[in-house]
């Protein structure tokens, strides 16, 4: 029993000491938070997939026509009247996806500065020979959507800029503006496809986060799960600025 009670220090009547028990303890406590952040990330994560497929629906309505987009945009202005002010909602759930985008960043930069402090000598063998393309952009990936992120509020939500210098009070208006432009649209479909391949990376580890890939079957619909959410958002977030830029929407 020595290894969980300690061991005699040699002299007569000597106490045990304790050895390994706090580095057990501290070593379960590690392990209980590193599980706790992972669960944190997959939770605010499928938060964000919830927003984006909404988000997506609605530039969608592009393809509608001027009326029916701004009036897309006016009615999320008007939920929850009149318990609410005059984009009351709109505002509340910015704060819930603000409080969920803090969370996941700072979760995922806590797990990788463990994961660097468990793995002080480089490897020997090339690391990225068993992981794909969107793990291994993972970390950057994210970063090019946060900064995009902090653009494109700038653009269409705080302030509201136009890159041509016109007017920012139409919605639809501010959208082919700034999507006529084709280093706006390059940079939108960069966005994208960061975005894409860090839902393709990251829908697979939330699922095997919450236990569910513990068979290859699992795997494989995760993974595929993470492909449809890539291309069906990823895509169809494109579809806009790109129509736009060739003239079918104008």
């Amino acid at each position: 029993m020595s290894h969980a009670r300690g061991q005699n220090d040699g002299r007569p009547g000597g106490n045990l000491t304790s050895v390994a028990t706090p580095t057990l303890v501290r070593g379960a406590r590690a392990s209980r938070s590193t599980i706790t952040l992972k669960i944190l990330m997959a939770g605010s994560g499928a938060l964000f997939i919830l927003y984006v497929l909404l988000h997506m629906y609605g530039n969608l309505k592009a393809f509608a026509g001027h009326d029916a987009f701004n009036e897309y945009a006016e009615h999320l202005r008007e939920l929850g009247e009149p318990l609410l002010p005059y984009s009351g909602f709109l505002w509340l759930f910015r704060a819930l996806l603000i409080i969920a985008l803090v969370v996941h960043v700072v979760s995922a930069v806590v797990l990788w500065k463990r994961a660097q402090a468990a793995r002080p000598v480089k490897y020997e063998v090339n690391k990225y020979k068993h992981s794909s393309l969107s793990s291994r952009t993972m970390r950057w990936g994210g970063v090019t959507i946060l900064l995009f992120l902090v653009w494109h509020l700038l653009n269409f939500t705080i302030g509201k800029v136009n890159p041509t210098g016109g007017a920012t009070t139409d919605p639809y208006n501010l959208m082919v503006d700034t999507f006529g432009l084709w280093w706006m649209t390059l940079i939108y479909l960069v966005a994208m496809l960061a975005l894409g391949m860090h839902l393709h990376h990251g829908t697979f580890s939330a699922a095997q986060t919450l236990g569910w890939t513990s068979t290859a079957a699992a795997r494989t619909r995760a993974r595929a799960l993470g492909w449809v959410l890539a291309v069906v958002v990823a895509g169809g977030f494109s579809l806009v600025p790109l129509f736009t830029l060739f003239g079918v929407i104008d």
